[in-house]
């Protein structure tokens, strides 16, 4: 500003009034005047910008607050070296294996329910009974006519038996021997309707009880003790679904078959994995069990069936699940968190955790990604740490203070403290 201040006053006493060199002189001073203009705005532009911006540097890592000299928190996890599962998602819906309505084979009064809803039953537990009395009064009566008719018929056989002695001293016409013979015949017969008029009512009598068909979970009681029930009610009893073992079926896009088929076709069992439908808590371990024969020509999907043991009785029948079918493995992979890899237009790269706690940004060549883990075919080794929270604030050799998997001991110590 003294420099401004000093041409301005030259340029004033430079003026000589009067003379031949009156004009010129003006030329001159209206000359400096427009220098001493141009000099007085790049003044007031150095004036107006910022400390930081007219100071030189002084070298790298110079500045206080540079990326060397300040400490970042961050969370860093070591990588690690596993089997890392390949595998497809696909959404589908748990189906039991077995879904029986129960009926009632027989009209009656229901006198008693042996279960409890939701209880698991056995094949053959006794589920519901029928009042059994009007069945056991046609089983009497039944049992009657077939022992009247079997004393008829011993009757008859002895009388053949004495025609038969009497024919050969031709002591009786040979048609009353041929009569005797008939009748023989025709109780007989009458004793094998009466035996099946007694098996009848026996059944009846067995139909009165009414037991599990299947081994599996009773649902919700459909028919209260008290009513009466006919053979023809189009409502049953009670459902039971068999949920040991229970299956599942999903669906994948058609263009995973050249995936699917081929081990399968081979003899091969694929593993499949029942998880929730967020994905966050795994429900059962199964297998393929069958895929359908054609592709659903409106989703270009396939239907594939798992079966599995539920023996925790995990799964539930009509529960929508989320199924993951295990194609591959990739035996002794290097594994970080997904959370740690960092992406830019030229590559995909991770920041490294180094033995003086400063880190260095490191390519990376992902081979895979399944959920939260990353597979990296080369860039890390197993045991390098990488970061996984705090990346935002990151530059190469920037000193951090770990926590989480990775970090020291001392990290606690080691960490900024807040004022």
């Amino acid at each position: 500003m003294d420099f401004m201040l000093n041409v301005a006053q030259g340029v004033r006493a430079a003026g000589v009034p009067g003379g031949r060199n009156a004009s010129s002189s003006r030329c001159r001073i209206h000359s400096w005047r427009r220098i001493a203009v141009v000099f007085l705005a790049a003044a007031s532009l150095s004036s107006l910008m910022p400390l930081s911006a007219q100071q030189a540097p002084r070298g790298r890592g110079a500045a206080p607050g540079g990326a060397a000299a300040r400490t970042v928190p961050v969370i860093g996890v070591p990588a690690k070296t596993t089997d890392l599962p390949v595998y497809l998602n696909g959404l589908g819906t748990v189906v039991p294996v077995k879904t029986v309505t129960v009926r009632t084979r027989v009209d009656g009064q229901i006198v008693n329910v042996a279960y409890r809803e939701g209880q698991a039953v056995r094949e053959g537990d006794l589920l519901v009974e029928i009042d059994p009395r009007p069945f056991q009064v046609q089983l009497h009566q039944a049992e009657g006519q077939l022992a009247k008719d079997q004393a008829a018929l011993a009757n008859a056989k002895v009388d053949l038996k004495r025609y038969e002695a009497l024919i050969k001293d031709d002591s009786i016409a040979r048609q009353q021997l041929d009569t005797q013979a008939a009748l023989v015949n025709q109780y007989d017969a009458a004793i094998k309707s009466d035996q099946a008029q007694v098996d009848s009512a026996t059944l009846n009598l067995t139909y009165s009880r009414i037991t599990a068909p299947i081994a599996g979970v009773v649902g919700l009681r459909l028919v209260d003790p008290g009513n009466i029930v006919h053979a023809s009610d189009a409502n049953g009893l009670v459902v039971i679904t068999q949920q040991q073992p229970i299956t599942a079926v999903f669906t994948l896009a058609s263009r995973y078959l050249s995936q699917i088929l081929p081990p399968l076709r081979a003899g091969s069992k694929l593993a499949v994995e029942a998880w929730d439908t967020d994905l966050a808590h795994k429900l059962a371990d199964g297998a393929v069990l069958a895929v359908d024969n054609q592709v659903d020509p409106n989703t270009m999907t396939i239907r594939i069936k798992a079966i599995f043991p539920n023996t925790d009785y995990a799964l539930f029948p009509n529960q929508p699940i989320s199924a993951k079918l295990i194609i591959d493995t990739l035996r002794q992979a290097v594994v970080i968190p997904n959370a740690a890899l960092q992406r830019s237009p030229q590559s995909t790269y991770v920041f490294v955790v180094k033995a003086d706690q400063t880190v260095e940004i490191r390519n990376v060549d992902v081979q895979l990604t399944q959920d939260e883990n990353a597979a990296i075919r080369k860039g890390i080794a197993a045991g390098e740490i990488v970061v996984v929270d705090g990346v935002d604030k990151l530059q190469a050799g920037t000193k951090v203070a770990m926590a989480g998997a990775g970090a020291p001991p001392d990290a606690a110590a080691q960490a900024p403290r807040k004022r």
